[in-house]
């Protein structure tokens, strides 16, 4: 069964995240860099940001971007 578009951005930047490509303290590309990587809406980049963070493994900052958290640490209320 194939994987929806957001499902491989999730698994894409878990992987580089568990494999500690990217750190904590990395900040991800922007939504529209993202949307060009991998070729998708930005319903779908959005969509995969929110699951990242409900997971805790990136928060974001207004205005700033959305960067890698430490692992297992919980998402600031």
């Amino acid at each position: 069964m194939a994987k929806s578009k957001t499902q491989l951005i999730i698994d894409d930047i878990s992987t580089q995240i568990e494999s500690g490509r990217l750190k904590p303290g990395d900040r991800l590309p922007s939504t529209a860099e993202l949307r060009a990587q991998y070729d998708v809406s930005i319903t779908v980049v959005r969509n995969a940001i929110q699951w990242l963070k409900a997971k805790g493994l990136v928060e974001g900052l207004s205005g700033v971007g959305v960067f890698v958290t430490e692992q297992g640490e919980q998402p600031k209320s």
